[in-house]
């Protein structure tokens, strides 16, 4: 019988959580998983509650200086604060959605999007403007829940719901809401929209925008009416107008 090698049987990477929103955000959410915290002496006051949460689960924290906290966070953008928690699972996407995640007006779906610092920003404008959840597609490009994309979302990625849907083009037609594309040019303006009380907003890969085929799979197209001057928005910022625009529309 074949023995699984060293490297299978390692566990996963634990995920990095860098700077106080994403340490708050994670000790909020799911305290439990933190295994470790580290912080500068100028966050002492900050970091105080979070040490005492872990003093009661007897796991360690510690106070450090700033090279040290850089290499523990893999960057010296930590914002000197970092906790370490067991990696976050992302379950495959059960559907229809159930109503309780239809209450938000908008539901984020990434098709590909590879940056991680893309991710963390579309996931801190959806937890900003009321998002409940976001979907991540089974692309290869599509980027993880990396430092980077933790980092970025300055919680954000803490407070929202993640699913993957390894198959958009399947799933998006049974998701049980309106689904629209957001692509460069071709898709109406989002005013223009029937109206839906929740939408699930399909953002593309930073080269290609959305597959054909997975826009082919939407209910409807959307495009950001602009002067003309440069082709389009960063998929961050689009999503972060998007959303709002459709929000607002309740």
């Amino acid at each position: 019988m074949d023995r699984p090698s060293p490297s299978a049987r390692r566990p996963p990477e634990p995920d990095r959580l860098c700077g106080l929103a994403a340490v708050s955000a994670v000790f909020a959410r799911r305290p439990r998983d933190v295994l470790r915290l580290f912080h500068l002496p100028s966050r002492r006051r900050e970091a105080n509650p979070f040490c005492a949460v872990l003093a009661g689960m007897r796991r360690p924290y510690r106070e450090v200086g700033e090279e040290e906290l850089a290499r523990v966070a893999g960057t010296v953008h930590h914002g000197g604060i970092v906790a370490v928690a067991t990696r976050r699972r992302v379950p495959e996407l059960v559907l229809p959605l159930a109503p309780a995640l239809r209450v938000a007006p908008v539901l984020p779906v990434l098709d590909g999007v590879s940056n991680p610092h893309n991710l963390g920003a579309i996931a801190r404008s959806a937890a900003f403007f009321g998002c409940i959840g976001m979907v991540v597609s089974g692309d290869p490009r599509g980027a993880g829940l990396s430092d980077a994309a933790f980092r970025t979302s300055e919680g954000g990625l803490e407070v929202l719901s993640l699913w993957r849907a390894p198959d958009l083009v399947s799933a998006l037609p049974r998701l049980g809401v309106m689904t629209v594309a957001a692509v460069a040019a071709g898709g109406v303006a989002p005013e223009r929209l029937p109206p839906a009380s929740c939408v699930a907003l399909v953002l593309g890969n930073e080269e290609e925008g959305v597959s054909e085929a997975v826009a082919a799979a939407c209910d409807a197209r959307v495009t950001l009416p602009g002067s003309g001057r440069v082709e389009s928005l960063n998929v961050s910022v689009a999503a972060a107008v998007l959303i709002h625009a459709l929000s607002a529309r309740r």
